[in-house]
């Protein structure tokens, strides 16, 4: 379980970006943090993952607490990151190269072990002798999402990982958080497109720096007048459901879609 207690966060010569955020989120749960540009969003996702520290408050990753020097190295192992912008998460050319550079400390089988499983679970297996250059935009994002999978994190948080990225990339972003969810991952990622809500079990609003409201998936549907009082546009599934008086949660996309034809 990650617990996220009375956290606070400024920058320097700056007013809170985030103001008293409590939060627990339960292993296995797939968690969506949306709001607007300058909420506060990427700044939680950098303190989850352990890449920014807070002198106030406390963000505890299994009973660890990230606060504490003798804790943090532990506790930030638990927890990997995918960035809006692969190209600032890659060092190497190579893939392969830039898979096991994390992993030097295990041995060669090991090591082409995870190597293999986390490219195959991003469907980029096939790519691995190619160069980084070569790929799009979106390959770039799974190579990414593939080498953090290859630490064997158990927490993975996910900062906008579409935001860069075409329709069809964000189609197989999507599917890989849906398959990470079935393997047993917990999963966080932050979003401001309406549609990603829809991968969530539970939907945290971040407005100003504060939660201010917190949707079951489940109660999606009967909490439209929420969306819409924090000016978040409804997903396009959940309008269509609206106007055809369909239950979202009855019905797949793809169901959905069926039914419309």
């Amino acid at each position: 379980m990650i617990k996220i207690c009375n956290l606070n966060f400024k920058y320097k010569n700056s007013s809170n970006i985030l103001k008293n955020i409590n939060l627990e989120i339960k292993e296995g749960e797939t968690v969506a943090i949306i709001g607007k540009n300058g909420s506060g969003k990427s700044t939680l996702a950098k303190l989850i993952s352990g890449i920014m520290k807070t002198k106030n408050g406390n963000i505890i990753i299994d009973d660890l607490d990230l606060a504490k020097k003798g804790e943090y190295k532990e506790a930030v192992k638990k927890v990997g990151i995918v960035f809006q912008n692969p190209e600032n998460q890659i060092i190497f050319n190579n893939i392969y190269d830039e898979l096991s550079f994390a992993l030097k400390n295990l041995t060669k089988e090991e090591i082409n072990n995870r190597i293999t499983t986390s490219l195959k679970k991003v469907d980029m297996y096939d790519y691995i002798n190619n160069d980084l250059y070569s790929l799009s935009l979106g390959q770039k994002q799974r190579i990414a999402i593939a080498e953090i999978l290859a630490k064997s994190p158990k927490y993975l948080v996910f900062d906008e990982p579409t935001t860069m990225i075409d329709s069809t990339g964000k189609e197989q972003i999507y599917n890989i958080i849906k398959n990470l969810k079935k393997d047993g991952y917990t999963i966080i990622y932050t979003s401001n497109l309406a549609e990603e809500i829809l991968l969530a079990d539970r939907i945290l609003i971040l407005k100003n720096g504060q939660i201010v409201n917190e949707i079951k998936k489940d109660f999606l549907m009967e909490s439209i007048d929420i969306l819409e009082q924090n000016d978040i546009k409804l997903p396009m599934i959940v309008e269509i459901a609206l106007k055809l008086g369909i239950k979202l949660e009855e019905y797949s996309v793809d169901e959905l879609v069926r039914k419309i034809k």
